[in-house]
């Protein structure tokens, strides 16, 4: 063994570090499964979406640069428990809903909700909202007859609209309880505290939505610049980048937890020496 090593060092080394690339270089996307691959902050490319030239299999990234992002492709829940709606008899019933989406547009949902919980967390209000204005046209006993297939129908239709924009469709509307509370005035309060809270995460999901879309032009534009940087002045990105690492390595934070000791001939500092 030692023979073998001493005889095919080079070689085993250089296997090592191919076999490493590779897979850091290889991702598996399943049948259930689409991806979207995300290089500096800006969608490339996507594998196996519904309308897409690719099919589930094994890719290539590049390492360290690449990012993938997988999206379920199957039928995705979006639950409402026990909600309180005024129905338009002026009769306070708890309401148990369920939306089923998918995702149809997985760069448009990875730029503006980020993962298929995002869009959970901005769907969820917009359901509530919809289901209520919808209920609050009709009486309790409509809610009891074919007209409530219709109400629904509406809701679906209503949703969908506000779930394009998170890249997800929606495919169904049901609900699986509508019954009158036992305690109406607690039910008041705690229908109040759930208006402010849904109204609260609506604007968390709109803040969240629109920063990712900043950050995400952002991004692209750094890179650009720093595409640009490099490739008209060398010595200036390898003077920023060097900036930057001191910038981290010698930071106030760190100076308590550690002690750091160089020779002033050390390569790590030529930019405190200046260029001759």
């Amino acid at each position: 063994m030692q023979r073998i090593w001493e005889d095919h060092r080079l070689s085993i080394i250089v296997g090592a570090i191919v076999l490493l690339g590779l897979l850091m270089s290889v991702y598996v996307v399943s049948e259930e499964q689409q991806a979207v691959v995300i290089r500096t902050g800006e969608p490339i490319g996507t594998v196996n979406t519904p309308d897409g030239k690719t099919n589930a299999g094994i890719y290539l990234r590049m390492p360290f640069v690449d990012r993938v992002v997988r999206v379920e492709k199957r039928l995705l829940d979006l639950e409402m428990s026990d909600e309180e709606v005024l129905s338009n008899d002026q009769q306070r019933l708890l309401v148990n809903a369920y939306a089923r989406f998918r995702i149809i547009d997985p760069v448009r949902m990875v730029e503006r909700a980020g993962s298929t919980d995002g869009v959970r967390n901005a769907l969820e209000p917009i359901l509530n909202s919809v289901l209520r204005q919808e209920l609050g046209r009709r009486t309790f006993q409509a809610m009891l007859t074919a007209e409530r297939g219709s109400a629904l129908e509406n809701v679906r239709i209503n949703l969908d609209r506000q779930a394009r924009q998170y890249g997800a469709e929606v495919v169904g509307v049901q609900i699986t309880r509508t019954d009158l509370p036992d305690a109406p005035l607690q039910s008041a309060f705690t229908r109040m505290e759930s208006d402010r809270q849904r109204e609260a995460r609506t604007i968390r999901a709109q803040g969240n939505r629109d920063a990712r879309i900043i950050r995400a032009n952002a991004d692209a534009e750094s890179a650009r610049i720093y595409a640009e940087a490099f490739g008209k002045d060398a010595d200036f990105y390898d003077f920023y980048r060097a900036m930057q690492s001191y910038d981290a390595t010698f930071a106030s934070e760190n100076d308590a937890a550690s002690s750091i000791i160089l020779s002033p001939d050390n390569e790590y500092l030529q930019q405190f020496r200046g260029r001759r």
